[in-house]
């Protein structure tokens, strides 16, 4: 899964790579968590054709159908293998497909118990890893976003992360990561054209070369710490 996250590149970088509209102007965050607001990058189509938009949603996707959002559960990930059969996911992902900016993402890895033998003692804390584009950079993840109306008529939009199984360096780390669409394919994961099937085929594990990581802080699992100090090296 993908729980944590991290934009640390500047608002005038993310806008220059991802050629939005919209001039936001954000803070670094290096410590993402479900529930607060994150960017996602959408596409609509109007009079000069499709144009890419910057957008501010709730981590935590709520479809059109939910009556009770605190009974319903929180949709942070949307499994790439299943999306096309969930109903909770079918509409936006024909209709509300976007992109999430990012520069690295957060895992933990179990460990075993402290005398080493199974069953006889304690686990370790998990040990906290940063996972990044190798050599850094910012990363698109897929995602799919929607537009949720209360029973008085207020609106929130929500979007979640499209993830994948991990590719063959990462899953010594954890058995899913993000699904990460290259530069090349944002234009057919964002098409807002219906008419067109998705490209589901874009929903794959990044080459093994393409994604490097290091442990990092325990800080980071404290969600009140939101500093580069998160992304020490350990």
């Amino acid at each position: 899964m993908c729980g944590r996250f991290a934009i640390t590149s500047p608002p005038e970088a993310v806008r220059a790579h991802f050629r939005y509209a919209e001039q936001p102007n954000f803070p670094p965050r290096y410590n993402i968590a479900p529930t607060q607001p994150i960017p996602i990058i959408t596409a609509r189509r109007g009079p000069l054709g499709v144009s890419r938009h910057f957008l501010l949603a709730r981590w935590g996707f709520l479809p059109g159908f939910v009556k009770d959002p605190q009974k319903f559960p929180l949709l942070i990930n949307a499994r790439a293998e299943t999306l096309a059969e969930k109903p909770s996911f079918r509409a936006a992902l024909r209709r509300r497909r976007c992109l999430v900016p990012a520069d690295c993402w957060y895992e933990w890895r179990a460990n075993g118990p402290v005398s080493g033998r199974p069953n006889s003692g304690k686990p370790l804390p998990k040990t906290p890893f940063l996972l990044r584009r190798s050599g850094g950079g910012l990363m698109a993840f897929a995602g799919l976003w929607e537009t949720f109306t209360d029973p008085s008529g207020g609106e929130i939009d929500t979007a979640c992360i499209v993830t994948t199984m991990a590719n063959g360096a990462t899953v010594a780390i954890h058995d899913r990561m993000p699904a990460v669409i290259e530069p090349e394919h944002y234009d057919a994961w964002l098409n807002p054209d219906e008419t067109f099937p998705p490209p589901l085929n874009l929903l794959r594990p990044a080459d093994e070369d393409a994604i490097e990581f290091f442990a990092i802080s325990p800080l980071v699992g404290r969600v009140a710490n939101d500093g580069p100090e998160v992304q020490q090296p350990v």
